[in-house]
């Protein structure tokens, strides 16, 4: 095990994590021969077959799960190691690995921007993916913080709210609600809707106050992408309710604006949270810290440049 490398031993890890060289490929941004190859030579250093492939899944032998109980083992070691290292060098440099979820990638990189130009030693790992990603990601403590709109319920999980994450009903300017005041929920009773994907936070919020006011939409369209949602209210295919900071890079030609209905918007936080157990490095520590004290101005900041935007387009 001497001539196995570190490198060998990351792709091992992440072909037995997902069960696919395919997948551990694109995770490591190699090609699917090159993860084989990796495989096969640390198998050759291990002795025996380290996978045995079942159709297209791969499975572990007995030898490959030893393996990667040591592979876990040392990559916490090395990632406990980059902690104390981070600590010794203060803010001056290091390492913040952060995963979000879809929606709050219209918000994120704008609290990054203050963030790095403070600590420009900084080197930043940002990760989106959906619920089920993030809930992966978590299980396996594969980075310092993770920003989401719906924490889990559980005990293993610290979690703080930073800023308010509205959600409003948004529908095509030339709609026949646009520009009135306050109108009843019931009105949208029979509206075409593009509804986020089952599963989305998001559809949750807005089908349990549907639920409550007894509406039933036409749902028209599931899409599972804040932006191909946009592209469809401006093309007239239905109205939709969505985060407001989905809105914070529409211009003043959007053709897209807010119906002031009843009940909307629904309340809702962005949350940044890490495994209790988890011990956070400086940089970590500071980046969460700058979230619960600063992230909300800046957030405030940028909604308002999207109210603006948006008053501009309302017809």
């Amino acid at each position: 095990m001497k001539q196995a490398t570190l490198h060998q031993l990351k792709v091992f890890e992440a072909a037995a994590r997902h069960g696919s060289f395919t997948r551990a490929a694109e995770e490591l941004f190699l090609t699917q021969p090159s993860v084989s190859m990796q495989v096969k030579q640390l198998a050759k250093t291990v002795g025996m077959p380290l996978f045995e492939q079942v159709g297209k899944r791969l499975y572990l032998t007995e030898a490959g799960q030893e393996l990667l109980l040591a592979c876990q083992e040392i990559f916490a070691r090395l990632n406990q190691f980059e902690i104390t290292v981070a600590d010794l060098k203060g803010l001056k440099q290091g390492n913040l690995r952060l995963t979000v979820i879809t929606t709050a990638k219209y918000i994120v990189p704008r609290l990054l921007g203050p963030f790095c130009q403070r600590y420009p030693g900084i080197e930043f790992s940002l990760q989106v993916t959906n619920h089920e990603g993030m809930q992966e990601r978590l299980n396996k403590n594969l980075d310092d913080l993770y920003i989401l709109s719906l924490p889990p319920e559980s005990p293993d999980v610290i979690s703080h709210p930073f800023l308010e994450n509205p959600l409003v009903v948004l529908a095509p300017v030339g709609h026949p609600l646009a520009g009135q005041k306050n109108i009843p929920i019931e009105r949208l009773n029979g509206e075409p809707f593009i509804m986020r994907e089952p599963g989305s936070g998001t559809r949750k919020a807005v089908q349990k106050l549907f639920d409550e006011h007894n509406v039933k939409v036409k749902v028209r369209l599931e899409l599972g992408s804040n932006e191909a949602i946009k592209q469809a209210i401006a093309g007239g295919l239905g109205i939709s309710v969505l985060s407001r900071h989905v809105l914070a890079l529409l211009g003043a030609s959007s053709k897209i604006t807010i119906l002031d209905v009843q009940g909307f918007p629904i309340p809702r936080n962005w949350y940044v949270i890490y495994p209790s157990s988890k011990q956070l490095s400086v940089v970590a520590r500071a980046f969460f810290e700058y979230l619960l004290n600063e992230g909300k101005q800046v957030a405030e900041e940028t909604a308002d440049l999207s109210a603006i935007a948006l008053e501009k387009s309302a017809p």
